[in-house]
Order: C-alpha cells, then sequence, then structure tokens
C-alpha cells in the first residue's frame, strides 16, 4: 500500500470563503493523473484544524471517490493526543478509507514508553492500518529507531511517515533492520531522495502537488537502482521543494496551484495568511519534468 509519492492534498476555497470541493475533486484527480500512488485527506497541508467537521466529513468523501476510481489508497490524517478521543476518532473513520495517519502524541511529551502503550493501544481497536507521523519538530517528542521499530512489527501498524527535520542517526539505523510489512515514507519534501537512497519505500509530499510525475519517477529510479537519473532529479526536486516551504506551509503551494489554473483561489484560514507574490513567483519558476 505505501511505496511510491502519496500527496497530502490541500483544502482549495472560493472567492467565498467556503471549501470548494468541486475543485478538490478536480485536483485529486489531477495528481493521481501524473503518477501519485495514493492521497493523504485532512493532514497538516489541508489546514485540518481549520475545517468544521462537516467540511472535514465532505473532503473524506471527495478524496474516497477519486481515489476508488483509480483504484489507489486514501490515508486520513486523525489528531489528538489523547489515546482515548484518538481511538474513538479511528472508529467513527467512514467506508472508502485505507489506513489513517496518526502523530506521535504532542505538546504531553510523554516518555517513549508512553509512546508504545498510545500506538499499541490504537493498534489494537483500529479498523484500518496505521502510519505514525513522526515529526518531532511540531511534537515536542522524540522517537527513536528502536521505539518505531517495535511498533512496526505490530500487524496493524503498516508504516511510519519519517519527518524528523533531515536525515539522522535513527533514521539510518530504522531503514538498515526495518520489520517486515513496515514502511518508511518520507516526510520531509527536501530529504525525499537520500532516504530512498537509504531504503524508503516512497513518500507524503505536500511539495508533489507540482511536479508529481517528477516525484513518482524519482522513486521508479531509485528503485531501479538508476543512481545517476536518481541523484539528478532529486537535486532538482530539493529546490522545488525549498521553494514551495519559504513560507508556511501550504500557502506557497496554493499560490502556485492558483497561478497554474488548478483552484479558483489562494485562500488560506487565519492563523495562516497567503504567501507573498514574490514567493509564489520564485516557485512557479522552479520546473522539474520527468525525462531530463
Amino acid at each position: 500500500m505505501f511505496t511510491g509519492i502519496h500527496v497530502p492534498l490541500i483544502t482549495p476555497y472560493g472567492p467565498d470563503g467556503e471549501v470548494a470541493f468541486d475543485a478538490l475533486g478536480k485536483l485529486a484527480d489531477h495528481v493521481l493523473g501524473q503518477g501519485a500512488s495514493g492521497l493523504v485527506a485532512l493532514g497538516t497541508t489541508g489546514e485540518v484544524a481549520a475545517l468544521t467537521p462537516d467540511e472535514r466529513s465532505r473532503v473524506i468523501e471527495t478524496c474516497a471517490a477519486a481515489c476508488r476510481e483509480r483504484g489507489v489508497p486514501l490515508t486520513v490524517g486523525v489528531a489528538g493526543n489523547d489515546t482515548r478521543s484518538v481511538g474513538q476518532a479511528l472508529k467513527e473513520l467512514p467506508g472508502g478509507v485505507d489506513a489513517a495517519l496518526v502523530t506521535v502524541p504532542y505538546f504531553l511529551r510523554p516518555s517513549e514508553r508512553g509512546v508504545i502503550a498510545h500506538f499499541e493501544a490504537l493498534a489494537e481497536e483500529t479498523p484500518v492500518p496505521l502510519v505514525i507521523y513522526h515529526i518531532p519538530y511540531r511534537t515536542g517528542q522524540a522517537v527513536s529507531a528502536a521505539t518505531l521499530r517495535r511498533l512496526g512489527a505490530h500487524p496493524r501498524v503498516a508504516a511510519v511517515k519519517y519527518a524528523a527535520g533531515g536525515v539522522d542517526q535513527d533514521a539510518v539505523d530504522l531503514l538498515g533492520d526495518l520489520p517486515d510489512g513496515f514502511d518508511v515514507l518520507g516526510g520531509d519534501d527536501a530529504f525525499i531522495s537520500p532516504l530512498l537512497a537509504l531504503g524508503a519505500s516512497g513518500g507524503i509530499m505536500a511539495s508533489a502537488h507540482l511536479a508529481t510525475d517528477a516525484f513518482a519517477e524519482l522513486v521508479t529510479a531509485w528503485r531501479a537502482g538508476d543512481v545517476t537519473r536518481a541523484r539528478t532529479l532529486g537535486h532538482r526536486l530539493a529546490r522545488l521543494s525549498a521553494a514551495l516551504f519559504a513560507e508556511p506551509n501550504p500557502t506557497v503551494i496554493k499560490g502556485v496551484l492558483h497561478a497554474r489554473g488548478l483552484i479558483p483561489t489562494p485562500d488560506v484560514r487565519l492563523p495562516l495568511l497567503p504567501a507573498s507574490a514574490e514567493s509564489v513567483s520564485q516557485a512557479d519558476l522552479v520546473t522539474v519534468h520527468p525525462g531530463e
């Protein structure tokens, strides 16, 4: 399920500030048509914290329809740092969801034993496989390779989205000794190429809203052992990612998507503000095509 590039979709808004569900469906179909292996709904890139419960439900429905038509998996973000509430949210996931992206408990900063207990409890009751979201610069919680390896041995824990801010020693240790059936997905866009070189299965890449086909080819090149091609693509895509993250995610991505006519407005909801025209213009100039 977790090979290739999975795109954590933005949530487009219309001129009235409401979610543009038609545009969301078209965008989902666009990135899947360009080679994405799956979608992620209700992630940070989708501004999930700014959506109402009804909007969240309709986002899932829209993305599930696009994934069902293409025969690819849909992963849904499930937020929370309390084990009971996250467990309940997992049980309430609708049909058409193939996996849940669950963040390491944030703000509370439990011990690693607490992190293990949290995910093991969720794994015992979840209706869908879990993807651990390891992002310590947002959660304030470090998780070692040993902890991830132990959790990955559970049959209901399918993968980890690894976003440690770089390729650290734990990433090297984890990828050097993975449990059977446990995948590592890159979560820091600029570092996806070196993670793939180390053995990651793919990535959950906000940058892959743009140059989706090139990101997909990057995975193919590393898996095929085409090192020269993979390095060239990886360097170019890292420059694209840097430009797209020049301001808080997903503001620049939305600006470029709007400039290219793929969404009706570049708008975001407070506390985010739209990206500057300069950042959008600079990112729009960075183009990466497969086969170059």
